[in-house]
């Protein structure tokens, strides 16, 4: 009787071992993708130390969660961890002491011999048993975010005004001198960009046109309230993001297209999202409805009111409708209970927004203004 009655907490904790283990390989490879890219960040403006700072948040908030997990991870993998987190920081100060110009009459330092790998600590990871099926190691390329000013403490004269920002109404790419219409659709040149990134916004509907198919190399989008932006275009045509940054939106509509590595979505509120990824992480989200295809599990951790929902056909693509898609799968990093999570639910077929909306209404045009698309897909009512 007493093997009976406690091999539902055994199998309850090791489904928390295989889940945090899950995590620990997610967040250790969004790092690693972090720092790959520290070096293509501008330095100027304090945006490379924005994104340096970010990642040594990264860092140590893992670190806790390590401590934190002490209950049910075993002393050996919590090594193994605590190894992988040590990597980690050697990894990025190594990074960061590359930036720095070379000193006269400075030797270079060698490389610490003993300081163990990311590639041998997930290997020792799995020597120790702690592997999960399915695990891939990752290496694809993100864009690193930074820590924006919240929307509430943003003035009017905040707003950002970009030089290469145009209001079109007509989508054929002739500007428009009326560009305090708020009907109006802005579409955005990023001739001599290689990456894309929308920021501080209120009251506009924004489509990346198909010329920025080469500046999908990674794309941030924060900062907004009351908009709608559409990427989809140059990932469909051209080449999908890399990776992609959403962060501090509310009450908006953000097609994301098609993202080849992972998806970062932070502090969005009643919004609605729609995305094809490899990796899906949402934190601190809420009252949101995801549109998804991710082949992986989707993770989600300190939010509450998501739906979730398949990717609508009008952005399916002959790869996603052959990959594998998990959108249904989610993991809850916040909920270590046996019972169901109650901050996420499927959404019913019933209050999914219709097909048409997605192909006739959320792209706009002359008679469709910003306030039609944000009711049609439920945002306003």
């Amino acid at each position: 009787m007493a093997t009976s009655a406690g091999a539902p907490q055994q199998q309850l904790e090791v489904g928390l071992k295989e889940r945090f283990f899950r995590y620990f390989q997610h967040e250790v490879t969004a790092l690693q993708e972090q720092m790959v890219r520290l070096n293509q960040i501008p330095h100027a403006g304090g945006e490379r130390n924005d994104a340096v700072d970010h990642c040594l948040a990264g860092i140590e908030r893992l670190s806790h969660e390590v401590k934190d997990a002490s209950s049910y991870i075993p002393a050996y993998d919590q090594r193994t961890y605590g190894e992988a987190i040590k990597a980690l920081s050697e990894k990025l100060q190594t990074i960061r002491n590359s930036f720095a110009p070379p000193k006269k009459f400075h030797f270079k330092t060698r490389k610490n011999a003993s300081a163990i790998s990311l590639s041998d600590a997930a290997d020792l990871a799995q020597q120790n048993k702690l592997g999960v099926p399915g695990y891939q190691s990752d290496t694809s390329n993100v864009n690193s975010s930074f820590a924006p000013t919240p929307l509430d403490k943003l003035s009017p004269t905040e707003e950002k005004t970009e030089q290469e920002l145009f209001v079109n109404k007509n989508l054929e790419g002739a500007k428009d001198e009326e560009a305090g219409n708020s009907s109006a659709i802005r579409k955005m040149s990023f001739s001599n960009a290689n990456s894309v990134s929308i920021s501080n916004h209120n009251g506009v509907h924004i489509i990346l046109p198909t010329s920025a198919s080469h500046a999908t190399s990674s794309g941030t989008v924060s900062n907004l309230r009351h908009c709608v932006v559409d990427l989809s275009s140059p990932t469909t045509n051209g080449g999908p993001f890399a990776g992609l940054i959403l962060k501090n939106i509310k009450d908006s509509l953000i097609v994301c297209g098609q993202v080849a590595g992972p998806a970062h979505i932070t502090g969005v509120e009643n919004s609605v999202i729609v995305t094809a990824c490899r990796q899906f992480r949402m934190h601190g989200a809420k009252n949101v409805d995801v549109y998804l295809h991710c082949s992986s599990r989707p993770i989600i951790e300190d939010c509450e009111q998501i739906r979730f929902a398949p990717l609508p056909d009008t952005y399916v693509t002959p790869d996603t409708s052959t990959s594998q898609n998990q959108w249904d799968q989610i993991d809850d990093f916040k909920w270590l209970k046996s019972e169901p999570s109650p901050h996420f639910s499927i959404l019913s077929d019933s209050n999914r927004v219709k097909d048409e909306v997605w192909e006739d209404i959320v792209p706009g045009g002359h008679n469709v203004s910003l306030d039609d698309v944000l009711r049609a897909v439920t945002i306003l009512h």
